[in-house]
């Protein structure tokens, strides 16, 4: 089980303990708010890991929760000061306003994914970014963003790249399971030869052992999970629950058990009526020929 690796795991474990604490004082959202003379909106993000919590808030809880056990209280302040440092990804990304992207605010999903032990996910539109080959990010990055800086495009090539090494370079390494819709096989993102390219790298990444692709045909007919693509990540049971992520201009995430377990049920269907992981690399190829030049057809 991979040790935490950024701020994400230890805020979420440090609200899950606080919303037990709360529950067990058998107290309310807004009667904790009021006696910290703050929202209820601001405890309801510290208890979903996405507020970044200070020690006086945190100090104040315990007392109105009357935790008195000093080792708890020593893990409660030692979560916190995890909880505030720095993540390895953030020199990628201060600076990159959300506001300018279509897609969610990329430190806050990188921080979810450096804490998961698995990755899986519907792919509609484009190639996955774990599985994307520099050039096609960087195509993709500059036909989404709306306002954008030739740096902030650089950094966010970056990050892309430096996340893909959970797949490679951590011990455990990340599980990640994907379904293509077929039409992002067919789809050109900027360039036949950036197409032709990025199926090859996508070919070579299938064959990693922590890696599964699968493609859906067009054959299958529309399906429910063509409502939208989705990510969902899992976790150690030490983190937190799993997470259902999907990008929109709002950004949405969906944290709900009843969501994460609907998504679950909708990925194993279309799982189901994917094609197997050979004959997805069988098309994948296939589409990699008609995309590359006359003459300079990959082998």
């Amino acid at each position: 089980m991979p040790t935490a690796q950024g701020p994400a795991g230890p805020r979420r474990r440090l609200g899950t303990e606080l919303r037990q604490l709360r529950r067990r004082a058998d107290l309310q959202l807004v009667e904790v708010a009021r006696e910290l003379d703050c929202s209820a909106s601001k405890i309801s993000r510290l208890e979903n890991g996405k507020g970044i919590p200070r020690m006086p808030d945190v100090v104040a809880l315990m007392r109105l929760y009357g935790v008195t056990d000093e080792e708890r209280r020593e893990r409660l302040r030692q979560l916190v000061h995890e909880s505030r440092e720095q993540g390895w990804w953030e020199r990628y990304t201060d600076g990159v306003q959300a506001e300018r992207f279509v897609m969610n605010a990329p430190a806050r999903y990188t921080a979810l994914e450096t804490e998961a032990v698995r990755v899986r996910s519907f792919e509609v539109a484009w190639v996955h970014g774990l599985l994307q080959a520099p050039e096609y990010t960087r195509a993709v990055l500059e036909a989404l963003l709306s306002e954008r800086t030739d740096s902030e495009v650089d950094r966010l090539v970056e990050l892309r790249l430096r996340r893909q090494e959970a797949l490679t370079k951590r011990t455990p390494p990340l599980q990640l399971e994907v379904v293509l819709d077929e039409s992002v096989l067919s789809r050109v993102v900027g360039s036949p030869d950036v197409m032709a390219a990025q199926l090859r790298y996508l070919r070579e990444r299938s064959t990693l052992p922590n890696v599964t692709v699968r493609v859906l045909p067009f054959s299958i007919g529309l399906h429910r999970a063509h409502a939208g693509p989705f990510q969902i990540l899992e976790f150690p049971e030490s983190v937190g629950s799993d997470v259902v992520f999907i990008e929109s201009p709002s950004g949405d995430t969906y944290e709900n058990e009843s969501d994460v377990d609907l998504y679950k049920d909708v990925l194993a269907d279309v799982a189901d009526r994917a094609l197997d992981p050979d004959a997805s690399r069988e098309i994948v190829h296939r589409y990699e020929l008609q995309h590359a030049p006359p003459g300079g057809r990959p082998r």
